[in-house]
């Protein structure tokens, strides 16, 4: 998957749980929690949505992984890299 439409699918995701972020102004190194009032049901949901959406299976240990922008795609590209994503 190319990374712009990985990185379109991690917002699609981040806004379908919390539509109040705006993508354009979210800063991709800050904890998504940091930038939105995220708890940890929505924060459950969001990385559920990801794995819907890649088709992928994400371990619980590595749900800190995603907290970022820049950490989801980099996550999320090590594991494309390791299994071709849909």
């Amino acid at each position: 998957m190319p990374d712009d439409q990985l990185r379109q699918t991690v917002l699609d995701a981040l806004t379908g749980v919390a539509p109040e972020i705006d993508s354009d102004t979210l800063n991709p190194d800050v904890n998504f929690r940091d930038q939105a009032e995220l708890d940890s049901v929505d924060y459950l949901n969001f990385v559920l949505a990801l794995e819907k959406a890649l088709g992928v299976q994400v371990p619980e240990q590595d749900y800190p992984r995603l907290s970022s922008l820049n950490g989801c795609l980099d996550y999320l590209a090590k594991l494309q890299r390791r299994a071709p994503l849909r």
